[in-house]
């Protein structure tokens, strides 16, 4: 029986015998101990459960999935072959239900995207199906994070329990190896003394441009959030909104002003002329994910009220929770219902509600609101506005060869106070900059001290070079990363900062994640691990002069989304060069691989020789008669 085999035969048995003792005395042993059911977390779990070993998966709320499941249906990427890995295993799943459902081509199927905007419900499905598959992952909701019990027993701070409290009052001490925590606000991180930051950096900390109107030594200004509202105009499945306890139409008709002068003309819209940004085109079933809409003159988010959150006790976090529903949620039934609308805004407008058939428990409004930045872990590596940079004589954002997931979005932050009221001012400290896809370090998920702890979500970086990395699709990435670099701490026994980087990311290699944008070399692809390998060696930064691809342009598709980023291709049937060639073979060389058992390579294509001198390193096994 193989290694794989016996731990996960090992870790079943020590699954049942957690729960046992869990009965008995409150505590359960696991391998690895992950919190936040995000997407990032789930990722995890799956990740640590498929390198052999037992997992609890803890969520402090009700709901799995996060975001994603919660309102967040637009995946916020720009170009498809940034997605890999576990989240694209989730689109995949999306699509065929869409597909199962009605068939290929079908309106829903052609409305979900390829899976990247499924409903929320159907979302939740793909979720938990991932996990039921994993039989060695147990989930638990409903219970929040406790005391934790960091110790010295070795050169390092270790975790060694954690305390969760569900809401029956019951209390459960978890013992493990590993601990991930991949909430949004970085709960565990905290409890277990790792050193963090919120709120900007000024421009003197990490020499970035955007941090240029931050005053000097930062502040405490966090990015604004705001509900993923979930609407429709289907008749049939339409729920009007209702107002809010404690609901005063005196709180919102100062926005009537702007209906007068004409600078809003909508109440629902996919431009700046609306309040509600409606994604277009819509979900499948005519649902519509719903947005704060940057510059706007009126805007869904409440940056100004957030900084008080991350560091909140739950009955603050709470309050401002409260807040965010009282004005998303009343301004909404005040411009549906008040005769001091006009007509021509008021009566569009009615022609939206919430979803009969989405989030039931809460009222039909999501029950997570969109934290889009908290607490951020000062780690290993700071990630920073200079790490997406284009790098000199390259296409390509700067090279990591510790990386471990790759990012395509751009700097982007809506905004992280206001001035004015809430109707006549405009927010502060808003950005956008569009960068090149980009690699992203293991160093930004590991602490500093913490042995055996990861943090995938609220990852080491400045404010805004979190605002590229703080989307779902590289979270989930970095997710399964962490629950991969947990099971090689545990194998190797050693603590998270000293595992073999090259070992994980042939690991996250095999299970179909990228570390490094190739557009034309995708997950599936009998080329895909050697592409991946020689990329983490740097075989494709530099090979493009950026003023080649000047010429040409990256196609829109819709809203954010473009076609694939020019001169990031492998070109694996194209004649390999002379140059190209032998900067591959001196990688090859330097990883000890011997060239002459390669064969014949020059002239041949480039992905020919990949395949050659990827065999060398790695020969197949030979098979047992």
């Amino acid at each position: 029986m193989t290694h794989l085999v016996l731990r996960r035969l090992a870790c079943l048995v020590l699954l049942l015998c957690g729960l046992a003792s869990s009965a008995r005395a409150q505590e359960v042993r696991m391998d690895v101990v992950v919190y936040g059911a995000t997407p990032a977390g789930i990722a995890a779990a799956i990740g640590a459960a498929k390198s052999g070993y037992s997992v609890i998966l803890v969520e402090p709320s009700d709901r799995l999935g996060g975001m994603v499941t919660s309102g967040l249906s637009w995946t916020d990427v720009r170009t498809l072959a940034s997605i890999s890995g576990t989240y694209q295993e989730f689109c995949m799943r999306v699509e065929r239900y869409y597909i199962a459902e009605r068939g290929v081509g079908s309106p829903n199927h052609e409305a979900s995207f390829r899976g990247l905007h499924g409903e929320p419900m159907v979302n939740l499905k793909a979720f938990s199906q991932m996990l039921n598959e994993v039989p060695t992952v147990r989930f638990l909701r409903k219970y929040r994070l406790g005391e934790v019990e960091v110790g010295m027993p070795a050169a390092r701070p270790m975790i060694r329990t954690a305390q969760f409290i569900g809401a029956n009052g019951s209390v459960m001490v978890v013992r493990a190896k590993v601990f991930i925590d991949a909430t949004y606000e970085g709960d565990l991180m905290a409890r277990a003394g790792v050193a963090y930051t919120v709120g900007r950096e000024g421009p003197e900390a990490y020499n970035e441009s955007l941090a240029a109107d931050v005053p000097k030594g930062g502040d405490r200004q966090v990015q604004g959030y705001n509900f993923r509202l979930m609407m429709t105009d289907n008749p049939d499945n339409r729920v009007m909104v209702q107002a809010p306890p404690g609901y005063k139409r005196d709180d919102f008709i100062g926005v009537l002003e702007h209906f007068a002068s004409g600078k809003l003309k909508k109440v629902f819209s996919g431009d700046l002329d609306g309040i509600y940004r409606t994604h277009l085109p819509l979900l499948p079933n005519r649902k519509a994910d719903v947005n704060d809409t940057p510059h706007a003159p009126v805007r869904l988010s409440m940056p100004d009220i957030n900084d008080g959150y991350p560091d909140g006790v739950p009955v603050v976090r709470q309050r401002i929770w409260d807040q965010h529903y009282y004005y998303n949620i009343g301004l909404l039934y005040f411009l549906q219902n008040d005769s001091a609308v006009p007509k021509n805004i008021q009566g569009p407008a009615r022609e939206w509600g919430l979803c009969k058939d989405e989030f039931v428990d809460s009222g039909y409004v999501p029950p997570l609101l969109y934290v889009r930045e908290a607490r951020r872990m000062i780690g290993q590596y700071v990630f920073t506005e200079n790490d997406v940079a284009q790098g000199s004589n390259d296409v390509r954002a700067k090279f990591f060869a510790d990386a471990i997931a790759v990012g395509d979005y751009s700097l982007n932050c809506h905004g992280t106070g206001r001035e004015g009221t809430r109707f006549n001012g405009k927010h502060t400290g808003e950005f956008y900059k569009s960068v090149p896809p980009f690699q992203v370090p293991y160093g930004v998920i590991v602490p500093k001290d913490v042995g055996n702890l990861l943090v995938p979500v609220a990852v080491s970086a400045s404010h805004v070079g979190f605002s590229c990395l703080r989307m779902e699709p590289t979270w989930t990435a970095l997710g399964q990363a962490a629950g991969h670099a947990a099971g090689l701490a545990i194998l190797q026994d050693k603590p998270v900062q000293e595992i073999s980087v090259p070992m994980l990311q042939d690991q996250l290699h095999k299970h179909k994640l990228a570390t490094i944008y190739l557009t034309d070399v995708r997950p599936g692809s009998t080329l895909f691990r050697a592409a991946q390998w020689f990329g983490a060696r740097g075989a494709f930064h530099g090979l493009v002069d950026p003023s080649v691809t000047t010429l040409v342009k990256q196609e829109p598709i819709f809203g954010q989304y473009t076609s694939e980023m020019p001169g990031h291709e492998v070109s694996p049937k194209t004649k390999i060069d002379e140059a190209t060639l032998n900067r591959w073979v001196a990688i090859a060389e330097a990883e000890g691989v011997d060239i002459k058992k390669a064969g014949s390579i020059k002239g041949k294509l480039r992905g020919e020789v990949l395949e050659k001198l990827y065999a060398v390193k790695f020969p197949e096994p030979k098979k047992k008669k």
